[in-house]
């Protein structure tokens, strides 16, 4: 695996290694001597998937608040998204910047996202599937979430939203405290 650091403190955009041959290619994505060798964390406590049917969709901006916070690894395994990490570190020197990714079942990319992050992103064709793995178990009453247009982070987002849920319209702007 390629660890390619990113312009947020902590991220990492995870490129894998293959190896070729006549069958097709075979590659590691998640090795814990590698990741520990890179400082990450290597917990993983459950693994999750989010199937998205129509180009446009918007999920999130979503964190889990202390202690629950969530190491995420985040990869699209069918179809391609607009994946978008905000730091939300009070004491990190990116916060309040976002950066945003193409994640691709083509370009087998994975985001790994530090605690202390938000996440979200948006779908850019039809019938995407997202797989997670988190460091932390969800806990619902720990959720949190930033609206995906404050005005304050001014993420560009790629396309319309065509789907966003209601509890995603209603997170407050960042300034009345997301």
């Amino acid at each position: 695996m390629i660890f390619r650091c990113t312009r947020l403190e902590g991220a990492r955009l995870i490129e894998p290694e293959f190896h070729r041959d006549t069958r097709g290619f075979f590659s590691r994505t998640w090795c814990r001597e590698e990741f520990f060798a890179e400082g990450l964390d290597t917990e993983i406590a459950q693994e999750s998937l989010s199937y998205n049917g129509k180009r446009g969709t918007v999920r999130g901006l979503h964190f889990q608040r202390s202690p629950h916070q969530e190491t995420k690894i985040v990869r699209c395994i069918r179809g391609a998204i607009w994946d978008v990490i905000l730091d939300l570190r009070q004491s990190s020197p990116t916060y309040l910047q976002w950066q945003g990714f193409e994640l691709t079942a083509e370009n087998f990319r994975a985001l790994y996202i530090p605690k202390g992050f938000a996440h979200g992103f948006q779908t850019r064709c039809d019938d995407s599937l997202v797989s997670y793995q988190i460091s932390t178990p969800y806990a619902p009453h720990a959720a949190g979430g930033c609206r995906y247009d404050d005005p304050l982070f001014a993420i560009e987002w790629p396309d319309q939203a065509t789907e966003i849920s209601a509890r995603d319209l209603e997170w407050p702007d960042f300034i009345s405290g997301c």
